[in-house]
Formats: C-alpha cells, sequence, structure tokens
C-alpha cells in the first residue's frame, strides 16, 4: 500500500496508544496520511479514557507501557466496541503473549520495529486470508542479536545479569556484545 489515503468506510477513527514518544508521532503522522482520524494516549490510563470514551474503529496498542499492560486497553476497547480492529505491538514478542493478546480481541499482533505499511495491513486484513510474508525478513542471526541487545538494555548493561538471563556464559556475551550486528 502506498501512502494515500485508503477507503476505510465510515468510521476511520484510530487510537495508537505507545509509551514512546518519538514512534507514537512519527506513526500518527503516517497513519493521518493514510486516512485515519488519529487519537494517540501515551499511557494505560489514557489509552482506556479514550477507549471508554470514545472508543475508535481501529486501535494500535503497544503491550509493554509504562504505567501497566497494553491488554487492559485491549479489553477496554473490546468491551466497549466488539467490531473494533485492534493491532497488539512490542518490542517483546513471544508465542505466549500473542497467544494472550489475539485470544482477548486482538486482530493481530505485530513485533517492533513495524512501519505504517505494516500497521495498515494488519488493521485492514480480513481474518480469512493469510498476510503476506515480510519482503526483506530479519535473518536469524540478527533476531538473535536483536533478542540479546534487548535483553542486555533490560538488565541495566549488566554483562553478569544477562548472561544468567540468557544461560549463556559470560564471556561468550561479551564476544558477542563486542562485535558489530549482523545483517
Amino acid at each position: 500500500m502506498d501512502s494515500t489515503a485508503l477507503d476505510l468506510g465510515e468510521d476511520n477513527s484510530l487510537l495508537l496508544v505507545d509509551d514512546d514518544e518519538a514512534f507514537l508521532r512519527r506513526l500518527a503522522k503516517a497513519m493521518e496520511k493514510r486516512g485515519f482520524a488519529v487519537e494517540t494516549a501515551g499511557s494505560v490510563a489514557a489509552g482506556q479514557a479514550i477507549a471508554t470514551g470514545r472508543p475508535p474503529a481501529y486501535a494500535v496498542v503497544d503491550l509493554r507501557l509504562e504505567d501497566g499492560n497494553g491488554l487492559d486497553v485491549v479489553e477496554t476497547l473490546r468491551a466497549r466496541r466488539p467490531e473494533s480492529r485492534i493491532v497488539v505491538l512490542t518490542g517483546y514478542g513471544a508465542i505466549a503473549t500473542a497467544v494472550a493478546a489475539v485470544k482477548i480481541g486482538a486482530t493481530d499482533y505485530l513485533a517492533k520495529p513495524a512501519d505504517a505499511t505494516d500497521v495498515t495491513n494488519a488493521l485492514l486484513a480480513r481474518t480469512d486470508t493469510l498476510p503476506p510474508p515480510p519482503e526483506n525478513p530479519m535473518s536469524a542471526d540478527r533476531v538473535r542479536w536483536e533478542h540479546i541487545q534487548r535483553v542486555y538494555e533490560l538488565c541495566d548493561r549488566n554483562v553478569s545479569e544477562t548472561a544468567r538471563r540468557l544461560s549463556m556464559h559470560r564471556r561468550t556475551l561479551q564476544r558477542i556484545l563486542a562485535k558489530r550486528s549482523p545483517r
């Protein structure tokens, strides 16, 4: 899909919930160019307030927010507007959370980094069709490297703690961290 406006039907309202302010602004701007009427929230509380007061036709919700779990916003929205199409976005992709998101009513689940085209395709996809595979998927080495980097950051860049959580020898982890990221 290109960045021109799409046929979204009568209700083109879209709620974006993410605590990464820069990402939220970029995605909001890109989705407005595609014809959505965007409203943003930076927390679970703000997302739930909008979902309760003005439940949108579409929503993109980050899974982990500073004040809680984005699935709480999904549940609120699903209760107020059952037909809404909801995509859960997360940097912490795991099968268990994907299953939980879909069970409580998410239409789709995307791992970050996802761009506006990925989000739009997920929001507008019909449930009876599978989405096309990504054009340039990350290599297995890159996925592994990204996961190690994320855990390293979550452990406040503590090599010993990261190695323990990854069940990896500390020296092995240090060698991986010293290398450039794979393509």
